[in-house]
């Protein structure tokens, strides 16, 4: 019998190569807890039992995931997407858990007579599949659209709107299923009953509660004990958990009040923040011990059904969802993406089949065979979403004409410039970026996703159009091949490398330039070709330092030069400035420059190494080279040259022109 202690560290364990193997797959993590689940459960490895104190601790997994959603929940973000969530999400649920109530008998019938005549499933069963049916997983979707910066696309936005819905309807099936297991006219009398104290506690709680808690939060904030703050935020979560539960409702239910109580206050970002490390972890135990309670033996036996609960579930959703945003004046294209993001089973499914169960609705011999289903089509929706643009263009001949017609606009917008800079991304930084080009006569065009950011821009003037950066036609259409430099104005390193593994295998001698958050990635882009990557706290810094020295009285010029200085360590192509035509006064001829030397075919230097060439004997340094394949790497005596590798060389103006004498002729 393994002890307390024991069992949180296999868990622990558990939970850490789950992670690890995941994020190696790049695969969601909440797959990992359930693969792990199963393996150390007490049908597979039995290393360790589903007990009632783990039970109730993975609990308050759903009790913090519930409480995130409350924090998302607020009348102001309902209202802007009212069509969305009402229409898309409210009718999806709606018609889901109809639809199963409908098909169940047709479904459970012809099973039972094709295989087994001992599987039945109860009306009450039915609703319960269905409400577990209509989930999609928050935590999958919204993770894969972020990373594919499809956030504020045209179906994202539905996708957002469905799903925003559907946890909101994880509410009412809560006081819903419990009081399903009543028999006869109690059904009708204990869910009039549930709803009842779920009206008048909700009523109580929020009448008069949000004026209390921005209060209490205030109160507590001004102790300004950050140690204080993330207690309290436990204390009155759990409290409301506990409070909703005695009354006869749920924990989760509690929970989801306490995270809408919050977010009608100014501390909503600082509580996000401060709950996220408790809420991952717990979600991830929760996760771990429904893959416990996976039997995979009848699973294995009625692999028939497992995949008919799978593929069924999944098809018939994806046409649901399509129709339903199709019905709602959404282009094929952008209905069958919405389809395709959402047919897949969530994480509040888990939570509706476990209660369903433990009320006794849902037979035993389901159980497994639904939640290996749910399991195997979330393994399946990462990669309906990663080949979702083949999929929609071969189902929709529609969605391709407007693919076509997208990067049309692209190619026409940029087909009479070259030597353009190309921005990924129009925000804040992009705009800034622009607005310095165009008074150096610099041409741009600019890829950006929003459309309603695209449209305000265009119409003023800008040369922005509506695209995606991070795919292959949408840079070619802006002119990759004639451009002078790609600069990726946003902070998201994934989609940052896939721009760089573009320009390498499309224009590999194109220089581009990433901005991050911190020094985390550098070596990473740098390795995929980043000619210099620009993180914020490093500018961050260097600015807070000029100011707070020329506060002290320091010179300004002194201020300037130091902050130069810094900046020439930091960034290489910092270090010297590129000449141009105005550049020809006596003062600039006696100041070190910066002059790129791309290598022909027949250079004298070819085959040779960069210690051959002896550079700094003519008082010329090597600040960086950018390979002919597109990778750039530190410069290194043994690098053997080759035909188009590029020389970023320093060093002043009669010693520069011997340096490219010496290179080229040999």
């Amino acid at each position: 019998m393994a002890t307390t202690l024991e069992l949180v560290l296999l868990y622990l364990f558990a939970a850490v190569l789950g992670v690890i193997a995941c994020r190696s797959l790049k695969l969601p993590p909440m797959l990992g807890y359930l693969v792990v689940g199963v393996l150390i459960g007490p049908n597979a490895l039995a290393l360790a039992r589903d007990t009632a104190g783990v039970k109730y601790l993975a609990e308050f997994g759903v009790v913090f995931l519930m409480f995130v959603i409350g924090l998302e929940f607020n009348l102001p973000k309902l209202h802007s997407m009212r069509t969305l969530v009402f229409g898309l999400g409210l009718s999806q649920v709606v018609l889901t858990v109809l639809g199963t109530l409908a098909g169940h008998f047709v479904l459970v019938a012809a099973y039972a007579w094709l295989f087994d005549d001992s599987w039945r499933m109860s009306w009450q069963g039915a609703v319960v599949l269905g409400g577990a049916l209509a989930m999609s997983s928050t935590a999958i979707v919204v993770k894969l659209m972020a990373e594919r910066l499809e956030l504020d696309s045209e179906h994202g936005k539905r996708v957002m709107g469905a799903l925003l819905f559907q946890d909101l309807a994880v509410v009412p099936l809560l006081v819903l299923i419990p009081a399903l297991g009543s028999s006869g006219e109690e059904v009708v009398v204990a869910m009039a009953l549930a709803m009842l104290k779920a009206a008048a506690l909700l009523a109580v709680l929020l009448v008069g509660g949000q004026r209390v808690m921005r209060w209490w939060l205030t109160l507590v904030a001004r102790r300004r004990s950050e140690e204080l703050f993330i207690l309290n935020l436990l204390l009155m979560t759990l409290g409301l958990a506990w409070l909703t539960e005695h009354a006869g409702l749920s924990l989760a239910l509690g929970a989801f009040v306490a995270g809408m109580l919050v977010a009608e206050t100014e501390f909503k970002h600082q509580v996000e923040t401060d709950i996220r490390p408790f809420h991952d972890v717990l979600l991830g135990l929760f996760f771990i011990t429904i893959g416990m309670k996976l039997d995979w033996r009848p699973v294995i036996d009625q692999w028939v059904l497992v995949l008919l609960l799978t593929t069924a579930p999944l098809l018939a959703k994806f046409a649901l969802v399509a129709a339903l945003a199709r019905a709602l004046r959404a282009t094929p294209g952008v209905a069958l993406r919405t389809g395709l993001y959402l047919a897949q089973a969530g994480e509040f499914g888990f939570v509706l089949l476990t209660l369903g169960a433990e009320h006794g609705l849902v037979a035993g011999e389901w159980v497994s065979p639904i939640l290996a289903s749910m399991v195997l089509s979330m393994l399946a929706a990462p990669f309906l979403v990663m080949h979702s643009n083949r999929i929609v263009t071969r189902l929709s001949a529609n969605d391709w004409m407007l693919q076509s017609v997208a990067l049309t606009s692209i190619a026409r917008k940029a087909i009479a410039t070259e030597r353009h800079v190309i921005i990924c991304g129009y925000g804040r930084s992009g705009q800034n970026l622009a607005r310095l080009l165009v008074p150096e006569k610099i041409p741009y065009i600019a890829l950006d996703l929003d459309p309603d950011r695209v449209r305000q821009a265009a119409a003023a003037g800008q040369s922005v159009v509506f695209g995606d950066a991070a795919r292959a036609p949408s840079l070619m259409a802006a002119g990759l091949a004639r451009a002078a430099a790609v600069v990726v104005s946003y902070h998201d390193t994934p989609s940052a490398l896939r721009i760089l593994d573009l320009v390498r295998a499309h224009a590999p001698r194109v220089p581009v330039i990433v901005r991050t958050v911190d020094d985390t990635d550098i070596d990473r882009l740098k390795a995929a070709g980043a000619t210099e990557v620009v993180p914020e706290a490093v500018e961050g810094s260097l600015m807070l330092a000029g100011h707070a020295l020329a506060l002290v009285g320091v010179p300004m010029k002194r201020v300037i030069r130091i902050t130069r200085d810094a900046r020439d360590a930091r960034y290489s192509l910092l270090r010297g400035y590129f000449h141009g035509a105005d550049d020809d006064t006596v003062e600039e001829l006696e100041q070190a420059r910066l002059q790129s030397v791309t290598l022909p075919e027949a250079a004298g230097c070819v085959g040779r190494t960069l210690r051959d060439q002896a550079l700094d004997e003519v008082g010329v340094s090597v600040l960086s080279l950018r390979r002919a394949g597109g990778g750039a790497s530190a410069p290194s005596p043994e690098h053997v040259l080759a035909a188009g590798d590029t020389l970023v060389l320093s060093g002043l103006p009669e010693p520069l022109s011997l340096a490219e004498n010496k290179l080229l002729r040999g």
